[in-house]
């Protein structure tokens, strides 16, 4: 049976949507007797339904591009970047260049829009977002100091789901994952790292950036 939360968030929007489905149905029954209160119920219940039968995956989903593309002898690259905080750190620029000396390649960046459950839930996604969009101009913005050619894009405050929206579109021959180190990385506590290698049939680099360090050597 597939789950059809996308990310936690989706699953803590849904609680918070059955806590109210719960409470107008009590108010109505409260207010207008217990039919009215059944009528209520199967509306709004019927309306959940329909939104969850629709946000789910179809039953024969289109192939993922990561497979069914592979770059062939002789073509460029193409590296896939995931980055939160991270994104402009000494750190990861310096394995993207790596990378891109090696061989010509194809850069995407992906900072995703960092968010709380609740501000997910009310759709309060613009000032994720635009953070998101700072750090990764900053990103980008060295990047090509230093001779890397690369475009950015915002995703999905899962970064396992960011990681599969941008893989739609762009077919990847590896992923490059950028964390803050043990202790401070909330995407390590989650095994986000695990999780891609299961999930991803990609050579995954992880690579630790420590902003703290970086920020007193400067």
């Amino acid at each position: 049976m597939k789950n059809p939360f996308r990310t936690e968030a989706e699953a803590f929007s849904f609680v918070i949507v059955i806590g109210l489905l719960f409470g107008a149905v009590v108010l109505a029954a409260v207010l207008g007797g217990r039919w009215v209160g059944l009528g209520v119920f199967l509306a709004l219940g019927l309306g959940i339904s329909l939104g969850i039968y629709m946000k789910s995956e179809p039953k024969v989903p289109e192939p993922a591009v990561w497979d069914r593309h592979r770059s062939a002898p002789g073509e460029r690259k193409r590296i896939l970047v995931v980055a939160n905080e991270t994104v402009a750190g000494r750190a990861l620029r310096g394995e993207i260049v790596r990378r891109t000396q090696e061989a010509d390649a194809d850069v995407l960046v992906v900072s995703p829009a960092l968010n709380s459950p609740l501000r997910y839930w009310t759709s309060d996604e613009d000032g994720a977002r635009a953070k998101a969009q700072e750090r990764l101009e900053r990103s980008l913005a060295a990047l090509a100091e230093e001779g890397v050619e690369a475009r950015g894009e915002v995703g999905d405050a899962d970064p396992l789901q960011a990681m599969e929206d941008a893989l739609r579109t762009f077919g990847a021959d590896e992923i490059i994952i950028s964390t803050h180190p043990p202790g401070r990385s909330n995407w390590l506590e989650k095994e986000v790292i695990a999780h891609a290698r299961e999930r991803f049939d990609l050579p995954i680099r992880h690579v630790v950036v420590d902003l703290e360090q970086e920020r007193a050597e400067v």
